[in-house]
């Protein structure tokens, strides 16, 4: 459905990066039906102005800073908070693990911060008439992943030689502590450890442990396991 001047679009934006948000609002500010309402440096900065003024449509950084929330349980709060706003992504992490996190969470458009602007409004214009959108290349990519999933499941090894199959590892998801799941959860993004370390001010010791402790309880023993398994984490 096509808005008319007196349906403009209202879009916040989100990102840590002032060049970034003043180049987004400056490129959304040529379209006639848009009106940029915020421009947020923090989660909490865009959750105050939007309990006093709402939205239609969120654009938010997945990646915030090392002090804020990560993006995946941001999603699920905007969700829970502010249910009429529409919510897309932009990430420089614009692999399969970060956009299947996103949407999972709650976003409804994914575009990559490599792509061109045209894209992120070709986005913003889907998501505001109710669609999903993807990046063709990562949209085809899931759908084939998508039809993977539906074989019978695979089996990961155990560190005893065995294997541990699909309703072992998501026993073992609900047994993950709260900081082995945001190491998981940031390492799915595309972080390293020492990103994550320095994110959440720990040692890069810590978020190592942390993080194989999180195998151990999943039944994995690699990181290509890990990813192997990512989609069966819909509570990561």
């Amino acid at each position: 459905m096509h808005r008319s001047l007196l349906q403009r679009l209202r879009i916040a934006l989100l990102d840590d990066h002032a060049a970034i948000r003043h180049g987004l609002a400056a490129r959304l500010a040529q379209e006639t039906d848009i009106d940029i309402v915020g421009m947020f440096s923090s989660s909490q900065e865009l959750i105050d102005a939007l309990q006093r003024a709402p939205a239609d449509l969120l654009l938010i950084d997945y990646a915030l800073g090392h002090n804020d929330i990560d993006g995946h349980n941001l999603i699920r709060l905007l969700r829970i908070r502010f249910p009429k706003s529409k919510i897309v992504i932009t990430s420089a992490h614009d692999n399969q693990a970060t956009v299947t996190l996103a949407m999972q969470a709650g976003a409804s458009g994914f575009v990559g911060k490599g792509q061109d602007l045209d894209e992120l409004i070709t986005a913003i214009r889907a998501v505001a008439r109710g669609d999903t959108y993807l990046p063709p290349d990562i949209a085809a990519e899931l759908s084939y992943k998508a039809l993977q999933n539906e074989r019978p499941a695979t089996r990961a090894h155990t560190e005893a030689g065995g294997a541990a199959d699909d309703a072992t590892i998501l026993k073992g998801n609900s047994e993950l502590t709260p900081r082995e799941r945001e190491v998981l959860r940031c390492y799915l993004s595309g972080m390293s450890v020492a990103q994550i370390a320095e994110k959440f001010s720990r040692s890069n010791k810590t978020i190592s442990t942390q993080k194989q402790a999180g195998y151990r309880k999943l039944g994995i023993r690699s990181d290509a396991e890990f990813f192997q398994i990512r989609y069966q984490l819909d509570n990561l």
